[in-house]
């Protein structure tokens, strides 16, 4: 049986300057783990917010070489924490695109999953425009984490839309959602969605958003949230960078799912 556990959501609102991202996160990494989480989720693009699409795919690394996976590394270990690295752009077959990857690192500093975006985020309207195929190259792989802390199923940004890819992993006890949730698209969407794979899954949900206005223009809806197999939002962070912590309870998870057997009543799989 697995133990409660602290989790901590980062917020960040990252720019144009890779080694200040660093940094900053290292600094809300040492405040994540001051607060007593043993598991830390860095947001999508955490790392680089460039003022174009492409600055990512100049900055991009082989898997396991780079400065930007060896400061996670660094980071892991250095607070001694379980930690998610947001988004790192790895190098894809084609030249001109990257995998947009989460890694799991443990407390040692070690990778121990990954998973590239597979779902890639395309918006027309109100002004803007965004296709992430134009610079990023779509995993095919859904992934799903076996720690000593939780059964962690990955997913970034425009995964939350998909429920069927938690479908493929459940049953799981959190769900990691890294994100860079436009502003426009977040008001929306972003509560209801996040709130409803936390219920249909009984799962927590952890939330890492950016939040705010970027160097590059850009302004993202922030509102990283931690939420609860029944759908409670326990920690919420609306807009700026900050750390938000909560409690993981496999107690609850287990009453949620014996009180309402959801999951064991699904007929369409």
């Amino acid at each position: 049986m697995k133990q409660k556990f602290n989790a901590a959501a980062v917020q960040m609102v990252s720019g144009c300057d890779l080694a200040a991202n660093l940094a900053r996160a290292d600094q809300l990494l040492a405040e994540a783990a001051g607060k007593g989480a043993q598991l830390a989720v860095l947001p999508e693009y955490f790392c680089l917010m460039g003022a174009h699409e492409t600055a990512k795919v100049a900055v991009r690394e082989a898997y396991g070489e780079g400065p930007i996976q060896q400061a996670l590394s660094d980071m892991a270990r250095k607070h001694g924490m379980w930690l998610l690295g947001g988004t790192v752009p790895l190098a894809a077959d084609n030249p001109e695109k990257v995998l947009n990857t989460s890694l799991l690192y443990n407390p040692q500093g070690e990778v121990v999953s990954r998973y590239d975006k597979i779902h890639l985020f395309g918006f027309t309207g109100q002004g803007e425009s965004y296709r992430e195929s134009n610079t990023i190259s779509a995993g095919q792989t859904p992934v799903k984490a076996e720690t000593p802390l939780a059964d962690i199923a990955l997913s970034i940004c425009y995964d939350l839309r998909f429920p069927e890819l938690y479908r493929l992993l459940a049953p799981f006890d959190l769900l990691i959602m890294s994100a860079a949730f436009t502003a426009t698209t977040g008001e929306a969407h972003w509560e209801p969605l996040l709130r409803a794979r936390a219920i249909e899954n009984q799962c927590y949900l952890l939330a890492s958003a950016q939040g705010g206005l970027h160097q590059n223009g850009r302004r993202t809806h922030g509102h990283s949230m931690i939420i609860d197999p029944w759908g409670r939002i326990l920690a919420e962070l609306e807009q700026g960078e900050g750390v938000i912590v909560a409690e993981i309870d496999p107690d609850l998870i287990q009453s949620v799912r014996s009180s309402l057997p959801a999951l064991e009543h699904r007929v369409i799989r």
